[in-house]
């Protein structure tokens, strides 16, 4: 038994007797048979108790108050395995006490309040939350109303609602607006939803460090205010990327007890300009395509994504770029060192021990992270140049129900660090086996077309002497003459052995070939190839092509602790 034990008496559970044992850490109560001998034990973190009340009391799915004195109500969290998904579903769970006495109720519920006040710290009190109605289903209210709010007033939690009306309003509100008294901010939708919150949350706590954003080499401060993400949107792949799955009460329930998992964040600048902030995917080509393919489409609902990628994949369209990455430290972890990012990650647990150790002065915690960015050489970037199917950058696995593993399935979330994919130009059957392993566990990385690099910083850019005016691109603006692949092209191979690509070396298409195979394909669903594609950045289209993305270690705080694994047949890192 614990050292600082609290508080132990005999209560009933129905007509059962059970030993309750309260010490700092722990609410244990244990059946006793009628000789007194210890039965079945449950036991519960005291932080992971949701409330206490007084009586018999019911909260999901209405509150039910049966006001007794000599009984009170706790309630926990509750785990369950989520079946197909890879993480942990949560549940309110609830057990009714009876005392002999109303002065041994009110010891208990005392006792009790008062150990969630000492040991659970990081609880929030006033919440800021945005609910987007018009997202997935349009029924961000209803969940909001119907299962989250409830949760909040069992736990204490007092919320400002905000029902966002327009495109921005959040990010606008969290820009502008008094935000003192406000423990976190909530957002009940999906990506989009959250990514106005984290534009928010990021640039506030910019203006007030007096950080410039859009210089690209400049320190970020983190973000104090924490973020909440109650799913409710037509993608959800931050919450299921972070908690492991979808749904509103789990992720509720993350947010009452104060969970906090810090989160890398990506810079997309053009120039010194800041573009955007991207937290799981920056891709271009394909993924970039897709996108632009499906907002032709929106009346179709989620199913204009599938639609839309059975058409790019059959237009088989490339483009040449000239990427350059500064690579990760590869000794810390490896994007093909089948490893899971999940609660505890200690990978990402030995990047926040290295930020905590720097010194005070140093104006931020992720300055020695960058500190190496700035000194870097022009010598330690890798650049690689020839015709890609796609470019994709991730700050964490992307996971989504579609695709479990997600784009990465050993990346990571804290690590200060993204992941890199290189899909060259190849066979289109290559690139459908290639897609089709990501709804699977094979490694999708095992394919001699593909590369991924695990890497700090990575610059994108069109071939020496072309500019983004000489090309036609996929939005349809107007563009100039093709490019055509000139001469042999120097790239470095994953292995990183220097290559010479050729229009008509050994294995690879000719210009020509490669145009005749495009033309016939692409016929079928546009009157042209585009010479140039789009960014997808979190599923925004961004307006520009040459970019620089720079990952910013643990700049923001979630309320998630990670994926929960329902077992543990696999690796953890």
């Amino acid at each position: 038994m614990e050292a600082d034990l609290r508080l132990e008496s005999s209560l009933w559970v129905g007509n059962k007797r059970y030993r309750a044992v309260l010490t700092g850490w722990h609410f244990n109560w244990t059946e006793v048979d009628k000789k007194n001998r210890d039965k079945k034990t449950n036991s519960v973190p005291v932080a992971e108790v949701v409330g206490v009340e007084e009586g018999r009391v019911e909260v999901l799915p209405q509150k039910l108050v049966e006001d007794t004195d000599k009984d009170f109500t706790v309630f926990y969290v509750k785990r369950r395995s989520s079946g197909g998904s890879y993480g942990l579903l949560w549940s309110l769970g609830r057990t009714q006490f009876s005392c002999p006495s109303r002065v041994l109720r009110d010891q208990w519920t005392k006792h009790l309040r008062t150990a969630l006040r000492t040991h659970s710290p990081l609880r929030p009190h006033r919440l800021l939350v945005f609910v987007n109605p018009f997202g997935g289903k349009r029924k961000g209210r209803q969940i909001y109303h119907s299962l989250v709010a409830p949760l909040f007033e069992l736990a204490g939690i007092s919320s400002h609602v905000i029902v966002t009306e327009q495109a921005n309003q959040a990010r606008d509100h969290l820009l502008k607006k008094d935000l003192a008294g406000f423990d976190g901010v909530v957002c009940v939708g999906g990506d989009g939803m959250f990514s106005e919150v984290l534009h928010g949350v990021v640039g506030r706590t910019q203006q007030e460090a007096g950080r410039c954003e859009n210089d690209p080499d400049v320190i970020l401060q983190p973000c104090p205010l924490h973020i909440g993400i109650i799913p409710a949107g037509s993608t959800d792949c931050v919450c299921y990327a972070t908690v492991g799955v979808i749904d509103p009460v789990t992720s509720a329930l993350h947010i009452i007890i104060g969970d906090s998992q810090p989160l890398d964040v990506c810079s997309v600048h053009q120039g010194s300009a800041l573009v955007r902030y991207s937290v799981s995917l920056v891709g271009y080509g394909f993924y970039g395509d897709v996108l632009a393919e499906s907002e032709k489409h929106r009346w179709m609902g989620p199913l204009r994504y599938d639609y839309s990628g059975t058409m790019m994949y059959l237009c088989n369209r490339s483009y040449a770029g000239v990427v350059q990455y500064l690579p990760a430290d590869p000794v810390i972890s490896s994007p093909r060192d089948r490893t899971r990012c999940l609660s505890g990650c200690s990978v990402c647990s030995r990047s926040t021990e290295r930020l905590i150790q720097q010194p005070a002065d140093s104006g931020s915690q992720c300055s020695s992270h960058y500190s190496q960015f700035s000194s870097d050489s022009d010598g330690e970037w890798v650049t690689v140049e020839g015709r890609f199917r796609s470019v994709s950058l991730t700050c964490m696995s992307s996971s989504c129900p579609k695709s479990p593993m997600g784009l990465s399935p050993s990346a990571h979330l804290a690590d200060g660090s993204g992941d890199l994919i290189l899909v060259w130009e190849g066979h289109p059957l290559g690139f459908l086996k290639f897609l089709y392993r990501h709804t699977g566990t094979q490694d999708q990385f095992d394919f001699p077309f593909v590369e991924v690099h695990r890497v700090k910083a990575v610059r994108f850019s069109l071939p020496p002497g072309k500019e983004d005016d000489d090309y036609e691109g996929i939005c349809g603006t107007n563009v100039g003459p093709d490019d055509g692949q000139t001469g042999n092209v120097e790239a470095v191979s994953r292995n990183g052995s220097r290559l010479r690509l050729s229009e008509d070396g050994p294995g690879q298409d000719t210009a020509e070939g490669y145009k005749a195979r495009s033309s016939f394909l692409c016929g079928l669903c546009c009157s042209k190839a585009p010479e140039v594609s789009v960014w997808n950045c979190d599923g925004e289209i961004l307006s520009v092509t040459e970019i620089m993305c720079r990952v910013h270690a643990q700049l923001v705080r979630l309320y998630a602790r990670g994926i929960e694994a329902a077992n543990n047949s696999g690796d953890q890192s």
